[in-house]
């Protein structure tokens, strides 16, 4: 699938950056199992091939590469067949509800929520195709294990049997498992006959003596900020409403005519009072900048209106149709709505701002709340 495929080199630096994690297991557990953080597993995946890191975006894949999206995943591999989360559903809490009892309606509802959600986080990664790279640990052993990943065949939905909080079903591929109280969904990974590498892991018995080891080294203190970013609304913040003439509905404002797919993307005005260097706005001399899409694409782009209340790709049209088109499939001629943005559970965008010398933004999607959360944090 993805691993076989990978050069030896590769593999082997995948391996021993884990394996230097796993031995210092003992900072955090006495278990005989290697411990590792999902955060540690997926730097360790992007760095060691060279992936692509959709991990602040919340979309359904971690990590990409050569038109293959993965979800990454690790976790104890006991006897071999687990249920793990693979999504959460809280901005359609108020749908869920409206079901009550009726659980096959539920369990189709929340299938097709899924899918869709698979089908957008395609089409914003520019993959097209998606599997699971899981990493489950064993008593001083690591395991690589790798499945497709799947949309529920909602024909075959079968089996809906609620136990407890605990709504179950299948369909023709997997076992799932939907939580009411946490609003989760869960699938079982069977990984009998699926793993196509082990390796062991020596877990070092006081790790405490490596850490002083390096605080001994003569290591230089890097003192930089790092990457910038700031997070902007795709709705507008003072009414929490997606504006019919502005933003993402900019192409039924009225005036001139416009293209079905030019778009904005709102910049509220303390952004640029908090953040003064982010964008470098000047009105007098407004300098465009290249935005990095998730899928790879790169399109030039600007700050523009009064103020610099909007952000706009040049052409105008080519961000609108991959926000409107490839992303949300809103059709030609129809408004997105708040409503749309909590089903797809997305309603914010970070930049952030890769290279200062040459003007380099990347753009990634981000859950409903995030921006709120910014701006209470910032503002």
């Amino acid at each position: 699938m993805f691993y076989d495929n990978q050069e030896d080199e590769l593999k082997e630096k995948y391996k021993n950056l884990l394996i230097a994690l796993g031995s210092l297991s003992k900072l955090y557990s006495s278990s005989i199992s290697p411990y590792l953080h999902y955060r540690g597993h997926e730097g360790v995946f992007n760095y060691s091939f060279n992936a692509i890191d959709h991990s602040r975006s919340d979309i359904s894949f971690d990590s990409s590469k050569n038109s293959i999206a993965l979800g990454l995943k690790t976790f104890l591999h006991n006897n071999g067949s687990t249920f793990q989360k693979i999504a959460e559903f809280n901005t359609v809490d108020s749908q869920i509800r409206q079901f009550g009892s009726n659980h096959k309606k539920l369990v189709k509802y929340i299938s097709e929520q899924r899918n869709k959600r698979l089908e957008q986080s395609l089409a914003i990664t520019g993959c097209d195709h998606m599997i699971y790279h899981l990493l489950t640990r064993s008593s001083n052993e690591m395991h690589v294990s790798e499945l497709e990943m799947t949309p529920i065949t909602l024909k075959k939905i079968k089996g809906v049997i609620k136990k407890d909080n605990i709504i179950h079903f299948s369909d023709n591929i997997y076992e799932y498992k939907f939580s009411l109280s946490k609003n989760t969904l869960f699938k079982k990974f069977d990984l009998s006959n699926q793993i196509v590498d082990s390796f062991e892991v020596r877990i070092i018995d006081n790790p405490y003596n490596v850490l002083n080891d390096l605080i001994q080294q003569d290591i230089s203190t890097d003192t930089s900020l790092g990457e910038e970013c700031i997070i902007l609304p795709l709705y507008n913040a003072r009414n929490e409403e997606v504006s019919k003439g502005t933003g993402l509905n900019k192409w039924n404002a009225a005036g001139r005519k416009r293209h079905q797919d030019e778009v904005s993307i709102s910049i509220p005005r303390w952004i640029h009072a908090t953040f003064p260097d982010f964008f470098s706005y000047n009105p007098n001399n407004n300098q465009s900048f290249n935005l990095k899409l998730p899928n790879g694409q790169i399109l030039p782009a600007k700050v523009c209106e009064q103020g610099g209340k909007a952000l706009q790709s040049n052409p105008n049209r080519a961000l609108g149709n991959w926000l409107l088109r490839d992303v949300l499939k809103v059709p030609v001629g129809k408004l997105v709505t708040m409503e749309m943005l909590r089903e797809t559970n997305i309603d914010s965008v970070m930049l952030t701002k890769v290279d200062k010398e040459s003007h380099k933004y990347e753009i990634d999607f981000l859950k409903c709340g995030s921006y709120q959360e910014f701006y209470d944090n910032n503002q």
